[in-house]
């Protein structure tokens, strides 16, 4: 990669970040969920620069979206919730990339997106159910009960740990990812075009 490749490069993953961090404010709870889960399209711009750039990009986009926004808007999760974005984030974006960047064609731009999402749910239940509940739960001083107690009242089925991440965090992250995978496919090619100065 030449100079002027790299310095491209660098420009535009401090740019999408900032939007990306921008697009972070704008989060809302959905009515089938606890409260602390909250929605947004922030990994929207992660996905464009990590199809655009790769991977390694991509993580990078999504490690600088979290420190800006800790920076500008600081924590209420204790850290928890910035790990856990950064996290699951990677989850999707980087087997997303994976299969696209390498082998560039609008079948394996689906095909990864569609890898993205599945392995962003299977990894978020398991991250929520065996480290991020727990550290939540220990660093507000409150029984997991407690928490499990927050998702029934969103939805009755939810009684245990296993149905809060099978009726709340698996959703939260298919609903997501498969939003921001819809908005990709529509709006990936002429962004791409400008983030290679084409």
């Amino acid at each position: 990669m030449n100079k002027k490749n790299k310095t491209r490069n660098m420009v535009s993953i401090a740019m999408l970040a900032a939007v990306a961090v921008v697009l972070m404010l704008f989060e809302f709870p959905l009515p089938f969920l606890p409260p602390f889960y909250k929605i947004d399209a922030s990994e929207l711009p992660v996905i464009i620069g990590a199809f655009a750039m790769g991977p390694w990009a991509g993580a990078l986009i999504e490690l600088i979206k979290i420190l800006l926004n800790l920076l500008l808007d600081g924590t209420t999760t204790a850290f928890v919730g910035e790990f856990a974005n950064f996290l699951i984030g990677c989850s999707y974006v980087v087997p997303a990339s994976l299969v696209y960047y390498y082998r560039k064609s609008k079948k394996n731009a689906v095909l990864g997106l569609v890898l993205g999402t599945v392995t962003c749910a299977v990894v978020g239940c398991l991250l929520n159910a065996y480290l991020l509940l727990p550290a939540y739960s220990k660093a507000f001083h409150m029984d997991i009960e407690a928490l499990i107690a927050m998702g029934t009242a969103a939805n009755k089925a939810i009684d245990s740990m296993f149905t809060f991440v099978l009726f709340a965090t698996a959703p939260l992250n298919i609903l997501k990812c498969g939003l921001v995978s819809v908005f990709t496919m529509l709006i990936y090619k002429p962004i791409s075009r400008i983030l290679k100065g084409e």
